[in-house]
Order: structure tokens, then C-alpha cells, then sequence
């Protein structure tokens, strides 16, 4: 998975930010007992539900990661139709089928 020129540049300039920023993303993760798969999908709702195009399409590369299949993820951004609508929902499984479609 290849870390996005944005944030490789970011890293490249503020390499003591980038750090504490993963430091931090670590330590919130191992803050809990939800296993790699859970948190993916909760990072992968979060995401659909601010509506954030880039981060969905990372953390969609994230769950791959972590063993979700597509169709759990799928359900997730389904999960979000209730409660921020259709056009919202159409544009996360766009930004989802992004990253299944990238081989």
C-alpha cells in the first residue's frame, strides 16, 4: 500500500509532527479492545459519515489491510444511508470501489 504524496510530502517537511501524528494514531488504537478488523470498519464509517474522500479511500486500503473483506465494508458505508442520505452513501461506495477497482 503506498503512502499518498501528500502525506509522504507532509512527512518530508514536518517530520516531527508526522511522527507524534502516527504516535498518537498508534496509541488510540491500542487504547482498546476492538481486534483490527472493527476499528478498520469504525475508520471506515467515520470517514463516510464526514464525508472525506481521501481518508475513505485510506482507510478502504486500511481494512483490505487488516482482512475485511468488500462486502463488510460495503455494509458499513450502507450502515451510513439512514443517517446521511443517499448522494452522500453513492459517493462513499464510489470512493470504496476506487480502491477495490486499483489493481
Amino acid at each position: 500500500m503506498a503512502i499518498p504524496k501528500r502525506y509522504q510530502k507532509f512527512q518530508e517537511d514536518y517530520p516531527a509532527v508526522a511522527k507524534a501524528y502516527e504516535e498518537m494514531g498508534d496509541a488510540v488504537h491500542n487504547a482498546g479492545p476492538l481486534d483490527d478488523k472493527t476499528r478498520a470498519l469504525i475508520k471506515l464509517a467515520i470517514s463516510t459519515g464526514a464525508r472525506l474522500e481521501g481518508a475513505v479511500h485510506s482507510h478502504a486500503r486500511k481494512a483490505l489491510k487488516a482482512g475485511c473483506t468488500p462486502e463488510e465494508m460495503k455494509h458499513t458505508v450502507m450502515l451510513a444511508l439512514p443517517t446521511i442520505g443517499l448522494p452522500s452513501t453513492m459517493a462513499a461506495f464510489s470512493w470504496i470501489e476506487d480502491v477495490l477497482n486499483k489493481d
